[in-house]
């Protein structure tokens, strides 16, 4: 009797384990669709000519051969446009190589447990992360330290992020203490011990940060927009936020030879584009992503 309630309480939860993977499985296919449809309506509209441009549903399911690649030859025939993207890369390269040289030994140093004052650092750390000091005190920063019209002032301020650290901090604390006790036993010092044990056991968590850091870089508008002032050093959310606009768009047509090339066509290719790094990057860090993030956020 004993035997036969077990192997019914097993089929009843073998049983609400497949509807439960089922319904899953079902809310992801839902997302999926949510997130392609948009994208896909975006690539299909940047290729329009500009018959289809008037119908979403018929230009969604154009056939390739009708496709337009007008929008990107004027896109990448602008020089506007490229001197954007390579400004765009400088703030990504540069940003994400000093955010990860600063986070990464103070990261370090709050995972060492017999740090002095490890605790009030820690605290320290924290309060500027729950009490923000507000956008005027940080612009004043910025000019006094000569960084208007530099592409510098997009990154440093926002160089070290708190979560980021803390995150970080977890993942050295996960390494088994006895690897950097031997290397100090070895008179090792504390830089060689980060550099030679620490930084090749975590790989996973520096692509993890280094993704978080440059999405957030690669995306900023806000602080380019209130530091940056010449032309020459715009990237590209603010060239992409000048298409966008109406106002901007009369400016963007005036520099560009557009052609043939339809503006809605223009406005989905310039969305698209600016879409790219990320999407090819994404795939190499992807399976360090969630090994990097689990991880680093067992711990406190």
């Amino acid at each position: 009797m004993r035997k036969k309630k077990q192997v019914s309480a097993i089929a009843a939860s073998t049983k609400g384990d497949k509807v439960f993977d089922f319904l899953v499985n079902l809310f992801l296919v839902f997302m999926l669709v949510v997130i392609a449809v948009p994208m896909w309506s975006t690539i299909t509209l940047s290729f329009r000519p500009n018959a289809y441009i008037g119908s979403n549903l018929q230009g969604m399911f154009l056939a390739p051969w009708k496709w337009s690649t007008a929008a990107y030859r004027a896109l990448l025939g602008n020089d506007g446009f490229l001197m954007a993207f390579k400004n765009s890369f400088k703030i990504l390269i540069g940003g994400v190589a000093t955010s990860l040289f600063l986070t990464i030994p103070l990261a370090y140093v709050l995972s060492i447990q017999s740090l002095p004052g490890r605790r009030y650092l820690t605290i320290l750390i924290i309060i500027p992360y729950i009490f923000n000091v507000g956008l005027i005190p940080t612009y004043l920063l910025v000019t006094k330290l000569g960084l208007i019209d530099k592409i510098m002032a997009v990154f440093l301020p926002g160089a070290v992020s708190t979560y980021n650290t803390l995150i970080m901090r977890s993942f050295f604390e996960g390494i088994p203490n006895e690897l950097k006790e031997s290397a100090r036993i070895d008179g090792a010092s504390e830089i060689r011990i980060l550099v030679m044990i620490i930084l090749p056991l975590s790989k996973a968590i520096i692509m993890t940060i280094g993704l978080f850091y440059g999405v957030g870089f690669w995306n900023d508008f806000f602080r380019a927009m209130l530091y940056l002032n010449s032309n020459k050093l715009q990237p590209l959310p603010i060239l992409l936020r000048n298409i966008l606009m109406a106002s901007g768009m009369n400016e963007f047509v005036e520099i560009s030879a557009f052609g043939d090339a339809p503006i809605e066509a223009i406005k989905a290719a310039s969305v698209f584009m600016s879409a790219i790094p990320m999407i090819v990057a994404y795939p190499f860090i992807q399976k360090y992503f969630t090994k990097g993030t689990l991880l680093g956020s067992v711990k406190g």
